[in-house]
């Protein structure tokens, strides 16, 4: 696990148990303050996944290229590149992250 992912679910973690004490407490500040806690590292996990999705797309777009001028030049090797690529691009946007 990443450390970005690690500090994402200790703030996530943080917050809920803000939120907890707050509503125990009756303290509708902290409450709120634990709930934005949770939220802002809920987009950041969801700004990640698509930070990996958009990599993979691109190892995609650029498989399929190589994979084109390889086997349009009869190079094997930059056709098969283009294989690799595309199966790592594949890779990248069925990667699942945990919340």
């Amino acid at each position: 696990m990443s450390s970005a992912r690690i500090a994402n679910s200790v703030k996530s973690a943080v917050g809920g148990a803000k939120k907890a004490v707050g509503s125990a407490l009756g303290n509708e500040s902290m409450k709120a303050s634990g709930m934005a806690q949770q939220a802002e590292a809920k987009v950041s996990g969801m700004a990640s996944q698509a930070a990996q999705k958009a990599k993979g797309v691109a190892h995609n777009i650029e498989g399929a290229a190589q994979r084109t001028v390889g086997a349009a030049t009869g190079d094997k090797s930059m056709e098969a590149k283009g294989h690799l690529n595309s199966a790592r691009g594949d890779a990248e946007q069925k990667k699942k992250h945990p919340s």
